[in-house]
C-alpha cells in the first residue's frame, strides 16, 4: 500500500520584533520566535531598518532591502 503525505509549505503573513526576538506568524496560526542574535544584520540594524522587510516567494521568504537580508520561512521551522 503506498501512503503519500501531503507537504504543506510554511508561508509567513506578518513579521515583528521585541528587544531580543523576531516574530514570524505563518498562514496556518503558528508562530515562530527565533533569537536575533542569530541573524547579525537584523541585530545590529535600526527599528526603522527592521520593519522594512517584504515577504517574498508569495511568503516563503522575508527580504529586507537595504540589510540584504534574504531569510527562509523553512530555515526557521529547522533551526
Amino acid at each position: 500500500m503506498n501512503t503519500s503525505t501531503a507537504k504543506t509549505e510554511a508561508i509567513a503573513s506578518d513579521v515583528w520584533f521585541d528587544d531580543h526576538m523576531m516574530h514570524v506568524r505563518l498562514l496556518d496560526g503558528r508562530e515562530i520566535n527565533v533569537p536575533i542574535e542569530w541573524f547579525p544584520k537584523l541585530r545590529n540594524a535600526t527599528e526603522e531598518e527592521k520593519i522594512k522587510w517584504r515577504l517574498i516567494g508569495k511568503g516563503i521568504g522575508i527580504h529586507w532591502e537595504t540589510l540584504d537580508e534574504d531569510i527562509l520561512v523553512s530555515a526557521l521551522l529547522h533551526g
